[in-house]
């Protein structure tokens, strides 16, 4: 926390605005959509309700196809089929780790010629770094495809002098306990069209009508914010640049101890962009290094320190067993390979020098241990 939450918290209480909405809801809406430079903003229950209200948006029904970005959390992909729709996964691509425009093309090729395009295009911005937006814009505009950025792990960082989440139809962040500001619980849907984001407020509060009496004509959700949480997203949105730089030292600390080790290599920041650095992410290639990914989480593990592989791709996953992918080239599913190698470090914004330094420590010590043994 920043220090500051109470006193937004205390100011709902004293005015008696303890359930949705309320003025820190209308504050929060504002402030979020000014910080990353759109014309509004929606806050909502979680980053996976203000994806949902996304699809139904943009009208994705029961039959139609959504693509999505494989390499990423399962809450991506959850929503499209929350509207009776099929996922069709994108791989990554080596730059960014994010959603490959060369797969991107030969998916939207491949569904132009078969008569049925999807209805989005759902793009992450993983561990905070943004995808190749440039590429993937472009391809979606030629095809006439709307685009959701999954901005939810990426609030603060930029791609070329503009705000993640603030380049596609609509962007989405999360406020989960574990993102770079939280709410607790809690999300954001931005956009620049302000009559969608009315509308998404409105399906948000169980989609009631303008009437005296309760009516409603289509179906809604309970997915609008607390004015209590949104006093906590408000005071956290206050230091978020000072997370930002935490997360990046933290990142940079680890790169120059670490990177000098075989095998090494830590997720790469596209030019022109800046990434939050939510996650210290990295990759061992066990032949160089001598070095399982297994072997380093259970060293750290043994220290009490936790770590976490990255995202398992959605395409390996059981529940969506069937859909399809495309892969970044005939010869490489730069995800699975990922995915196989790849580990995330303990990264948050509060740990000091003294923790980082134990966790450094631990993983020179791995590689020691396994160097001396191969010896």
């Amino acid at each position: 926390m920043s220090g500051k939450e109470q006193t937004y918290i205390q100011d709902a209480f004293d005015t008696n605005w303890i359930a949705p909405l309320g003025p820190n809801v209308d504050a929060f809406e504002r402030e979020l959509a000014d910080c990353v430079g759109v014309r509004d903003a929606a806050a909502v229950s979680s980053g996976t309700a203000a994806l949902h209200l996304a699809l139904r948006l943009l009208d994705v029904q029961e039959g139609d196809a959504v693509f999505c970005s494989s390499f990423t959390f399962v809450a991506s992909a959850n929503p499209i089929r929350y509207q009776g729709a099929e996922p069709v996964f994108i791989d990554s691509e080596p730059d960014t780790w994010n959603m490959s425009p060369q797969a991107l093309e030969r998916a939207l090729c491949a569904s132009a010629q078969a008569g049925k395009l999807p209805k989005a295009v759902i793009v992450v911005h993983l561990y905070g770094q943004s995808a190749k937006m440039d590429e993937i814009a472009a391809l979606c505009e030629r095809y006439g495809v709307p685009i959701i950025e999954d901005a939810a792990e990426s609030l603060g960082s930029a791609y070329k002098g503009r705000a993640s989440g603030s380049i596609g139809r609509y962007g989405v962040f999360s406020f989960n306990g574990n993102k770079i500001i939280t709410t607790s619980g809690g999300g954001m849907l931005v956009s620049n069209d302000v009559q969608g984001l009315h509308k998404a407020r409105f399906l948000a509060t169980q989609a009631r009508d303008q009437a005296a009496h309760y009516q409603h004509s289509e179906s809604g959700y309970n997915y609008r914010m607390s004015n209590v949480l949104a006093g906590i997203g408000r005071a956290q949105l206050e230091v978020l640049e000072d997370r930002v730089r935490a997360r990046r030292s933290v990142f940079r600390r680890y790169a120059e101890e670490l990177a000098s080790l075989p095998g090494i290599r830590f997720m790469p920041e596209l030019e022109q962009t800046r990434s939050n650095r939510w996650l210290t992410a990295l990759t061992v290639d066990e032949r160089e290094a001598g070095v399982t990914v297994s072997e380093l989480l259970s060293s750290l593990a043994e220290q009490n320190i936790e770590a976490r592989p990255v995202w398992k791709p959605l395409h390996l996953q059981p529940l969506f067993a069937g859909c399809a992918y495309y892969p970044h080239s005939e010869r490489e599913s730069v995800s699975e390979r990922l995915f196989a190698a790849g580990i995330c470090l303990p990264s948050g914004s509060g740990m000091s020098d003294e923790e980082q330094l134990r966790v450094i420590d631990c993983v020179k010590a791995c590689w020691v241990r396994n160097s001396s043994i191969s010896a």
